[in-house]
């Protein structure tokens, strides 16, 4: 990808992970602050793969997070390899050591007796003052950190050398990441000022804490490869809203926010610098939430994906009847993996399949069961149910038909009348309201399975 042409005072923001191992879920605020803040300034937003561990970053971990953004749809604007520009680097550090702003090292090595050599930046030792718009005016005394390397061979340079390098020549303009990076600055800041380049904005986003309110770290549990959110059904706004609200807030009430929402409303001075936890309960609403939002056509497309072929196969199974039935599977889920464990359960297949009722005194009501009228007064219930719903002609929704037999219900016994045609629709004890299934499953089905639950019920 071709580096975009800049405008005079236009926004350049960056985010540059290394493909060293899966994308984890924390790495996901930093882009998406440098993603909003560009948007939102009509700015221009870069992907750097930092990918000179030569030894550790593998192709494979660079198409992860790269699959992590599309899925997230944090479309970049230009994209680098860090090991694509060995060039520059070298003609940098030939540069600083021409200069006597760095020198050729010579360490001893982990081998004893044998030496190497590496590159260390010569340290003036001067304070370092620099605002950050999070936690405002920072110093920091240089001389303590020594000569630090800066590369291990004019062919490999180390971290803090190449973001400094990559940022001057990209012309970042502002530096939003997570408050660990803080002791990173004072070392990028030498380096800037050997170089002539300008220093850029900082704005280091809170620290991130898991449930215990301490440092969320890459083994805590809750610290899962980005992916298998979406494998688990996870909406991608959702991811996004939840990781925003992690150190940022929009001053107000609202905590619900589309992609597009969060770029109007989002600021680096909304910025929060205490910590900010990671409560995988606040994440489960806040996916919730989004799900309601979805319209008919979008949730069935979510429901569609996570169910297996094992439920596509079932006698029954059509797209239009998923379709009619998505806003009631989504109605107990928080995430649409969820789906997956109502399949296990059995739950989703007497929607697709006609259900067998082996004990046949699960259709009476308890108020009957046991009594010697108990099947023939149910029977009678549900062939008056099959009646009113076969005579009707109009629209087959949930509603119209409750108001169809709610009269009759309500005269007989709404829990004589209503379990019976629950239960013949779905044969479980526990589903949705005979309504909902009827309008499910359609006219022709539900009547067919009222009519079998009439046929059992006249050999009791």
């Amino acid at each position: 990808m071709s580096k975009i042409a800049r405008q005079k005072g236009q926004i350049v923001t960056r985010f540059a992970p290394s493909p060293t191992g899966m994308f984890h879920v924390g790495g996901i605020r930093s882009s998406l602050y440098n993603y909003l803040f560009a948007r939102k300034q009509g700015g221009i937003y870069i992907l750097r793969c930092e990918d000179t561990d030569r030894r550790r970053s593998k192709k494979e971990y660079e198409e992860n997070f790269l699959e992590v953004f599309r899925w997230l749809g944090l479309d970049h604007d230009e994209y680098y390899r860090q090991s694509e520009r060995t060039e520059l680097y070298r003609g940098y550090l030939e540069r600083l050591i021409s200069e006597g702003k760095a020198y050729v090292s010579e360490e001893t090595a982990e081998k004893e007796g044998d030496r190497e050599e590496v590159i260390r930046f010569k340290n003036p030792g001067t304070d370092i003052i620099f605002d950050d718009v999070v936690l405002g005016e920072i110093k920091f005394n240089t001389a303590e950190l020594g000569d630090f390397v800066i590369a291990r061979s004019l062919e490999e340079p180390l971290y803090n050398l190449a973001v400094v390098i990559d940022d001057h020549e990209m012309g970042v303009t502002h530096i939003i990441r997570g408050q660990e990076h803080v002791s990173n600055t004072p070392r990028q800041i030498l380096i800037q000022e050997a170089i002539g380049a300008g220093r850029p904005i900082y704005a280091h986003a809170s620290i991130i804490l898991n449930e215990s309110r301490a440092k969320l770290s890459k083994r805590d549990p809750l610290v899962r490869p980005a992916l298998e959110y979406r494998d688990d059904g996870y909406l991608p706004d959702a991811v996004l809203n939840f990781m925003a609200l992690l150190g940022w807030n929009p001053g107000t009430e609202q905590e619900i926010f589309a992609k597009n929402e969060l770029i109007e409303a989002f600021s680096l001075e909304r910025m929060q610098k205490p910590g900010a936890v990671f409560n995988s309960e606040k994440l489960e609403w806040i996916n919730k939430e989004h799900i309601k939002r979805l319209d008919p056509e979008m949730l069935t497309k979510e429901v569609r994906k996570a169910i297996s072929e094992r439920t596509i196969a079932l006698p029954q199974y059509s797209d239009a009847r998923l379709e009619r039935a998505a806003a009631t599977l989504t109605e107990r889920i928080t995430h649409f993996g969820e789906i997956r464990n109502m399949e296990e359960t059995g739950e989703l297949t007497y929607l697709f399949s006609a259900p067998s009722i082996e004990n046949t005194d699960i259709l009476v009501w308890k108020d009957l069961r046991g009594s010697p009228e108990g099947a023939k007064v149910t029977a009678t219930h549900l062939t008056e149910v099959a009646r009113l719903w076969g005579a009707h002609v109009g629209a087959w929704s949930a509603e119209d038909l409750k108001q169809l037999i709610w009269e009759y219900a309500e005269r007989s016994g709404r829990g004589n009348v209503l379990w019976p045609v629950r239960v013949s629709l779905s044969g479980k004890e526990r589903s949705p309201d005979p309504f909902t299934l009827a309008y499910i499953l359609g006219k022709h089905e539900t009547l067919l399975r009222i009519n079998d639950a009439i046929t059992l019920l006249s050999h009791l």
